[in-house]
């Protein structure tokens, strides 16, 4: 089967291009622009991964850009769509709206529209956590109300699935949603509190903790992630409610204080923190928590990597790839 893949240099998109690419019966291009909002050299790194593996191809290019994707997306003429491509960050969102309009308003739009014109048997694109807003209530369901965006990002995400939706009902699609709870893993974004975190240990600089560390986030392992995302690819929803259409949290259901988050990274990494205990913000959670009651049902997902262990992973990778002794 042919796949493609956009964000295909972010962080989830390449875990998920290594994986399809190291099927038989799988070719996958990948699609990413390499801007430079996170770290274009790690961007490149993980492209040079990529690149090793004889069922990856990759093309750069802005799927943003109408005219150019479907030109791309009509050539491969992809079985599946796997859209991972977006402007990330609930904090960067204040500083330049624009590039959320951009890239996850225009972007996903010129999307959707290429898979009207020539439709695939499947599109799961990645929505977030952050919708469930001011209104959430732990565990997060996907029931919920999620009218109450705290941020820019967010209600971008909100607006990329009433999006979806729409195509699904005027157009037939087969359109899946993953609402993502915080992915962590190795080549991880630089942006992320991971990397952040791990990178102030290591320097001795102050590791910022707002809510006074209180903060509690379900962080999932990207290997997990990326398992969910590959279960739901295959099966379209079957629902006759509204055929064509899903929506899933995609999650660990364990989550954790960032104060203990960052006691374990100590740990892993061999060194004591200097932590700085901060305010809330207004932009943020007190708590994430995935209901993952929907998603086992349909596709048999469970996360299988536990916090400590994927730390472990995460911390030897970090120290080989940036040179920490």
């Amino acid at each position: 089967m042919k796949v493609l893949v956009t964000g295909a240099a972010g962080f989830i998109g390449f875990h998920a291009c290594q994986r399809l690419a190291r099927s038989r019966n799988c070719e996958v291009l990948g699609v990413d622009n390499l801007n430079e909002h996170a770290s274009v050299e790690l961007k490149r790194a993980r492209l040079a991964e990529l690149e090793k593996l004889e069922g990856f191809r990759f093309v750069k290019a802005d799927f943003a850009d109408a005219s150019a994707f479907n030109v791309i997306y009509e050539q491969w003429r992809p079985d599946y769509v796997v859209h991972l491509g977006a402007q990330t960050g609930v904090r960067y969102s204040f500083e330049n709206p624009a590039a959320y309009v951009h890239s996850n308003l225009d972007g996903f739009a010129s999307v959707l529209e290429a898979a009207r014109r020539r439709p695939p048997r499947h599109l799961v694109f990645a929505s977030s956590s952050s919708i469930y807003g001011s209104s959430a209530r732990v565990p997060f369901r996907e029931e919920d109300d999620t009218g109450h965006p705290l941020s820019f990002y967010a209600a971008t995400k909100k607006a990329n699935e009433a999006m979806a939706y729409s195509y699904v009902h005027m157009h037939g699609l087969h359109i899946t949603g993953l609402r993502f709870f915080t992915v962590y893993g190795p080549w991880g974004r630089p942006d992320m509190a991971p990397i952040l975190f791990a990178r102030a240990i290591c320097e001795g600089t102050p590791v910022r903790l707002y809510n006074q560390g209180r903060y509690r986030r379900d962080f999932t392992y990207v290997d997990d992630i990326v398992d969910g995302v590959l279960k739901v690819l295959l099966y379209p929803s079957a629902e006759k409610s509204a055929p064509g259409w899903q929506i899933f949290n995609i999650g660990h259901n364990r989550p954790v204080e960032m104060a203990a988050f960052v006691q374990m990274l100590e740990a892993f990494l061999g060194r004591k923190a200097q932590v700085e205990l901060l305010p809330s913000l207004a932009t943020e959670m007190p708590e994430t928590c995935a209901d993952l009651t929907r998603i086992r049902a349909a596709v048999g997902y469970e996360p299988k990597v536990l916090l400590e262990e994927g730390l472990r992973r995460f911390g030897e990778w970090f120290k080989h790839h940036y040179g920490y002794r």
